[in-house]
């Protein structure tokens, strides 16, 4: 910091006597410059808002920590169903496997003779074709006449 003096020059006339008094010099009670009173204004302007600004950026950074909990704990919510759901579509998936290879059984020529003869049916003879343009019967009559 550097202080700024005053040098008292001699006046130019050359005599001693009608020298003026040298000014009051300033002590550190007189009030600073305009420019530096405004210097200091400015700098508690700017100070000032430091500390809502702080505040402003606590909020934010706390407000995103609480949103990435919350969001976290839904995706992991979210993976849990998706886990159920896919034990229970692997569930279903092995039930329907079960359900074709019951259905494909059932549905065989051999079971659905034998469940005829175990009901009463009795398995008819070989068919008879009638020629319209002949009018003969073809085929083997068996023992059915």
């Amino acid at each position: 910091m550097s202080t700024r003096t005053r040098t008292r020059r001699a006046p130019a006339s050359g005599g001693k006597g009608t020298t003026k008094p040298a000014p009051p010099r300033r002590t550190a009670t007189t009030p600073p410059e305009p420019a530096a009173r405004t210097r200091a204004r400015a700098g508690a302007r700017t100070r000032a808002p430091r500390i809502p600004f702080v505040l402003l950026i606590l909020g934010l950074l706390g407000g995103a920590l609480v949103s990435l909990l919350v969001l976290r704990s839904v995706v992991a919510e979210e993976a849990f169903a998706i886990s159920n759901l896919q034990t229970e579509n692997r569930e279903l998936s092995y039930t329907e496997q079960q359900l074709r290879s019951t259905v494909a059984h059932l549905e065989t020529s051999e079971r659905i003779a034998r469940e005829a003869e175990e009901m009463g049916m009795e398995q008819g003879e070989a068919p008879l074709f009638l020629d319209p343009d002949s009018g003969e019967v073809r085929g083997d009559a068996g023992s059915g006449e």
